[in-house]
C-alpha cells in the first residue's frame, strides 16, 4: 500500500507540474502547487487561509498572501488550466470509449451580502428556492464512468451587467455583456467545438430545454441533444403536422406559412402522454446504481415540436419525445425532446437523458470535497481562478478513478501539523 500511495503521489506531483505550464510566469508555479495541494488535503474549509495553514503551517501569513495574490489578482488564464484538466480526463477516458454527452447545467453558491461578483436574489438549485446566491453555468464532458466540467463561467444578472460601478469594483471585463444562461452555455459549446473537443450530444434540464432558440441553435450547429421540457411544451402527435399553406388564389403574395385550424392543432406533451395507448409504455433499465438497477417506465414517440411553427414555411423536423411515467404514479413525471437519429432505440434515448446524474455527483464532490463554493473573495478573476483550480484537482481524481478501480482516497496527501491554537478566519470558533 505504501508503494501504491507513493506512486499516486508521484503522479499527482507530475500532474501539478503540467498545470504550471499553463500559467506562464515562473513566480506562479509555487502558488499553484500550494493551492491545488491545499484543495486535495483533508479539511473542512478550502478557503485560502485554512489551506495555507495546512500546506505551510510555519509560515501561514506569507503563504496566505502568496496564494491570495495568485488566485485573486494574478493575470493567468483559467481557460488554459481547464484545458489541461480536460485533456487529462479525456486521455484516461479513451480506454473506456468516446464521450457520451456534453452536459449543460448551472450551480448555485449561496452568499450573504451583495458585494461578491454576480450575487443576487435568484433561483438557487442547492437551496431549491429563490435566495441570495451566485450562479455559474458549466458544460461537462461525460461518460458513464466519469465526467468533468470543461467550461465554467459565472452568470452575471442583468442588474449587475448594467451597473458600471459594481462591475468596475469586482473587475468584470469591460467587453462582457449580459447573457442569459442558455446563451452562455451555447457560447461554451461553440468554443469547445472550435477547440476540437470530441463531439457528443448535449444533455440539459428543462431550464435550458424549454428554450426553443437553444434547441434550434444546437440543431443549426449539427449537435444532437436530449433535453428536458415542461409539461406545457406543445408538439404535433405522431403522424401529424401543421397544414400546408393555403392554395394561391392569384391575388397578392402567394401564402407561404404552414397553418393550424381550430380542429387541427398541436397538443401539450402532458395531454399527449395521457392519450398514448398502454402498448407505448415499456420498462427500461439504464444503469446499475448503488442500490441496484435503475429502471422506470417510458414511452418514446416521434413528434414534431410546434413552438410558433405557424410563423414558418415548413414544419419542424420530427424528434423523439421521451416520457417517464413510473408504475403507480398518478401522472408522468418527466419529459424530454431528443434529436437522436430515428434509428435510435428507446433505451438509447433513455440512457442519454439519464446521464445528467453525472454532473449532480460532480458538483456534490466539487463542493463537499474540494471547496468549489468556499472562495471568500468578491472579484470576477478570483471566482474563476478558484473554480478552475478546483476543477483541475477534480480532474486528477477522475483520471485516477478511470485508471485504477476501485478508486482510492487521497490518503497519500498528509497535512502538516497545525500550529497550536491556530483558528482560521471564518471558522466557527473564530471571534
Amino acid at each position: 500500500m505504501a508503494n501504491l500511495a507513493s506512486a499516486r503521489a508521484q503522479r499527482f506531483h507530475a500532474y501539478v507540474e503540467r498545470l504550471t505550464t499553463a500559467l506562464g510566469h515562473q513566480d506562479r508555479h509555487g502558488p499553484v502547487r500550494a493551492y491545488v495541494t491545499g484543495l486535495c488535503l483533508p479539511g473542512e474549509r478550502k478557503s485560502i487561509e485554512p489551506m495555507a495553514a495546512r500546506v505551510d503551517p510555519r509560515h501561514v501569513r506569507a503563504r496566505h498572501q502568496s496564494m491570495h495574490h495568485f488566485v485573486a489578482n494574478a493575470a493567468w488564464d483559467d481557460a488554459a488550466v481547464l484545458r489541461v484538466a480536460r485533456e487529462t480526463v479525456l486521455a484516461a477516458l479513451e480506454r473506456h470509449g468516446p464521450l457520451a454527452a456534453w452536459i449543460v447545467d448551472d450551480t448555485g453558491i449561496p452568499k450573504k451580502g451583495r458585494h461578491s461578483v454576480g450575487v443576487a436574489r435568484q433561483y438557487c438549485g442547492v437551496l431549491g428556492k429563490q435566495d441570495n446566491c451566485q450562479v455559474a453555468v458549466s458544460v461537462s464532458g461525460a461518460h458513464e464512468r466519469a465526467s468533468i466540467p470543461v467550461a465554467y463561467r459565472l452568470y452575471l444578472p442583468e442588474a449587475w451587467a448594467k451597473d458600471r460601478r459594481r462591475r468596475r469594483t469586482a473587475g468584470v471585463p469591460d467587453a462582457l455583456e449580459f447573457r442569459t444562461k442558455w446563451q452562455i452555455a451555447l457560447e461554451q459549446i461553440t468554443q469547445l467545438a472550435v477547440e476540437g473537443v470530441p463531439a457528443a450530444p448535449v444533455v440539459a434540464d428543462a431550464g435550458y430545454g424549454v428554450v426553443t432558440a437553444f434547441r434550434d441553435a444546437l440543431t443549426a450547429h449539427g449537435i444532437a441533444y436530449g433535453v428536458g421540457i415542461s409539461t406545457e411544451t406543445t408538439v404535433w402527435a405522431p403522424g401529424r403536422a401543421p397544414l400546408p399553406p393555403p392554395k394561391y388564389r392569384g391575388h397578392g403574395r402567394p401564402p407561404t406559412l404552414v397553418r393550424r385550424t381550430r380542429q387541427h392543432r398541436p397538443l401539450s406533451v402532458r395531454i399527449l402522454a395521457q392519450q398514448l395507448p398502454a402498448s407505448a409504455w415499456h420498462t427500461v433499465t439504464w444503469r446499475q446504481g448503488t442500490r441496484g438497477a435503475m429502471r422506470s417506465r417510458f414511452a418514446a414517440v416521434r413528434v414534431r415540436p410546434a413552438h410558433r411553427d405557424d410563423w414558418r414555411s415548413t414544419p419542424r423536423p420530427e424528434e423523439w419525445l421521451l416520457i417517464e411515467w413510473p408504475r403507480g404514479a398518478a401522472a408522468p413525471i418527466k419529459y424530454w425532446l431528443s434529436t437522436l437519429p430515428p434509428t435510435a432505440t428507446r433505451a438509447d434515448v433513455v440512457r442519454l437523458a439519464m446521464l445528467r446524474w453525472r454532473i449532480e455527483r460532480d458538483y456534490q464532490e466539487l463542493k463537499d470535497e474540494l471547496g468549489l463554493d468556499h472562495f471568500e473573495g468578491r472579484g470576477w478573476r478570483g471566482f474563476h481562478h478558484h473554480a478552475s483550480l478546483c476543477i483541475a484537482a477534480y480532474a486528477f481524481l477522475a483520471a485516477e478513478r478511470l485508471a485504477h478501480f476501485p478508486p482510492e482516497s487521497l490518503a497519500f496527501l498528509r497535512p502538516a501539523r497545525l500550529p497550536k491554537g491556530f483558528t482560521p478566519r471564518g471558522a466557527p470558533r473564530a471571534s
